[in-house]
């Protein structure tokens, strides 16, 4: 299947399957009419000599330095060569990807005044798997130049370009853009990971189900919540938990009780960035603006692209919560007390084994660390030493999109856990039945890691249980 970029109407699973399942990519015809079309424009505006930000002129303190015909060659080729400046360990190939399919897109709306030939090399690298060198490091943001730049060099340092060309290359939030997608489409996978983990803590610690009765989200109708309670519904259907009576508790731990409203609150912070997001794939990033129909070019911010980076800030501060609570509804089944089981989930009661005890010090580790990553990092505050003190802003998106990616893997690790403790809880709780979809998981799990019964060590590598989530358990 081709992804076919018309500059308008790119989606984010159409970049996940680029990025990462190597679909191939066509640019639609009429997005090669837009961009000729822009370009007309810029040639007539060279032509009658006007002063264009990075077209006619310099950049930065520089812009009210004429650039020449003559020297348009030579301004391009060290425009790219002086904002390589990235630093740190390579992009991995599947974020690079997802930059170019994002720059190409960009291109093919005519928004910028490039010519079709630098779309069409795009699309033929993504489509020849030639993925340039591009560094993770050196991005605030307000335009991804470091990144921008190292992609440009691999792809167009043997290419001759126009008037103003390279300056699009670089000016534009690409790698900031198809980073957060990867983020955020893996965000959502974990998101229904936590719905069937933590169905199968409810399950685990004997819960009573009436928290995801219908009327809670009828007279709560908030949409995360709603989802929330059909999700955790559909994975406990046919469950013995819901018969009269079978519930240990009359109301259960916050942690249980309030697994659905978490929950919900997530979904609510993911709806918000995925609308962000959808406008951003689409949305013109760069400077300046060429408006065809007006026969002009204008100065510009849509490059700041707060929008999706206060948007990934909120997705982490939602999502901290419900991985806190997650690793809270695992201790509590490893304590007797709580879970009325052994303590540690022990194979029976009285051995001095620690059963799965220790994993609840990993579960607070890992925790730990996911927190800490939902600190907001898009009001942070810029230097006003570059450029004369005119660039003053940044956004940092690459940062926040970073964080997301870290907090996310750190999430599945916590998944994995919890999805342990709580089968090793369902088997020595022995319920009649399980529901279909938290069966499903259990079974699961129990393809990978085995009932930790008695004289048995705790599981010594949980990656298997971790790939099963990412995989979003099926």
């Amino acid at each position: 299947m081709s992804v076919l970029l018309t500059g308008h109407d790119l989606t984010l699973e159409e970049v996940v399957r680029v990025a990462r399942e190597g679909d191939q990519v066509v640019l639609a015809p009429n997005a090669i009419e837009q961009m000729s079309a822009a370009r007309a424009v810029v040639d007539d505006v060279v032509e009658r000599g006007e002063a264009v930000y990075g077209v006619t002129t310099g950049v930065a303190s520089r812009k009210r330095v004429a650039v020449t015909a003559a020297e348009v060659a030579d301004f391009n080729r060290r425009l790219l060569r002086s904002h390589r400046v990235g630093q740190g360990p390579d992009a991995p190939r599947e974020v690079v990807r997802a930059s170019l399919v994002r720059l190409a897109n960009g291109f093919a709306s005519g928004t910028t005044g490039v010519r079709p030939q630098l779309a069409e090399r795009l699309v033929g690298a993504l489509n020849d798997g030639d993925t340039p060198r591009v560094r993770m490091l050196g991005s605030i943001g307000q335009s991804d130049l470091a990144p921008n730049a190292d992609l440009a060099y691999g792809l167009f340092e043997d290419f001759p370009l126009a008037a103003g060309e390279a300056l699009w290359l670089v000016n534009n939030n690409a790698f900031s853009t198809g980073l957060a997608a990867l983020a955020i489409a893996d965000a959502e996978r974990l998101l229904g990971a936590l719905h069937v983990s933590g169905a199968l803590d409810l399950e685990a610690f004997g819960a009573n189900l009436s928290i995801i009765h219908p009327e809670v989200p009828r007279t709560r109708p908030f949409r995360g919540l709603c989802v929330a309670v059909e999700r955790l519904t559909a994975l406990l259907d046919g469950s013995s938990l819901w018969e009269p009576g079978a519930a240990r508790n009359l109301q259960d731990p916050l942690t249980f009780r309030g697994l659905p409203q978490v929950l919900g609150s997530v979904q609510d912070a993911l709806d918000f960035v995925l609308a962000q997001l959808a406008v951003e794939l689409n949305a013109f990033s760069s400077n300046p603006l060429v408006v065809t129909r007006e026969r002009q070019i204008v100065s510009v911010l849509n490059l700041d692209v707060a929008p999706l980076a206060a948007g990934l800030d909120f997705l982490r501060i939602a999502l901290a919560p419900a991985l806190t609570a997650a690793n809270e509804r695992m201790m509590k089944l490893l304590q007797g007390p709580f879970s009325g089981l052994p303590d540690g989930l022990a194979a029976r009661e009285g051995l001095h084994e620690d059963g799965l005890a220790e994993l609840g010090n990993a579960g607070h580790a890992l925790t730990a660390e996911a927190r800490l990553l939902a600190q907001p990092v898009s009001f942070e505050l810029a230097s006003t030493t570059q450029a004369e003190g005119i660039e003053d802003r940044m956004t940092m998106a690459p940062l926040a999109a970073r964080r997301l990616i870290e907090m996310v893997e750190l999430g599945e690790r916590i998944v994995a856990v919890e999805l342990v403790v709580a089968a090793q809880a369902v088997d020595l709780r022995g319920p009649a039945r399980l529901g279909k979809g938290t069966k499903r998981a259990h079974d699961l799990v129990r393809e990978q890691v085995p009932f930790t019964g008695e004289g048995d060590t705790v599981p010594p590598d949980l990656e298997p249980v971790r790939s099963l989530v990412q995989s979003g358990l099926q």
